[in-house]
């Protein structure tokens, strides 16, 4: 089966429109590196480190740490497919965290959004 175009795009270009997506609704930098670092393990300078070295998305979360446990719960519908139902593991994880900076974007509190 071939591989989804959007794993080879880098980690990179897709960082900055997470962050532009969170600050047009007056959410920060920083909270949408904290759900990342969440999300995926990697402490700040690992995520800048990433983010310099301009890997894959593929990469990106082949590399990553740990996903935190707690990703299981993240539930609901982004880009109009239900994040449970994905098949594809690496699909499922970029949709965990598309999922999560919506939750951001749209005003939820940072202790429901990291399932605390």
């Amino acid at each position: 089966m071939a591989k989804h175009p959007v794993f080879s795009m880098t980690f990179a270009k897709v960082y900055p429109l997470y962050v532009q997506k969170a600050e047009r609704k007056k959410r920060t930098k920083e909270e949408v590196d904290r759900i990342i670092c969440w999300l995926t393990g990697y402490t700040p300078a690992g995520l800048n480190k990433q983010i310099k070295q301009e890997c894959d998305l593929e990469t990106f979360f082949a590399q990553a740490p740990k996903m935190n446990p707690k990703c299981k719960l993240i539930t609901g519908v982004v880009c109009g497919v239900r994040v449970e139902e994905v098949k594809d593991p690496l699909m499922r994880k970029l949709r965990y965290l598309d999922k999560l900076i919506d939750e951001l974007a749209k005003g939820k509190p940072m202790e429901k959004i990291l399932r605390e």
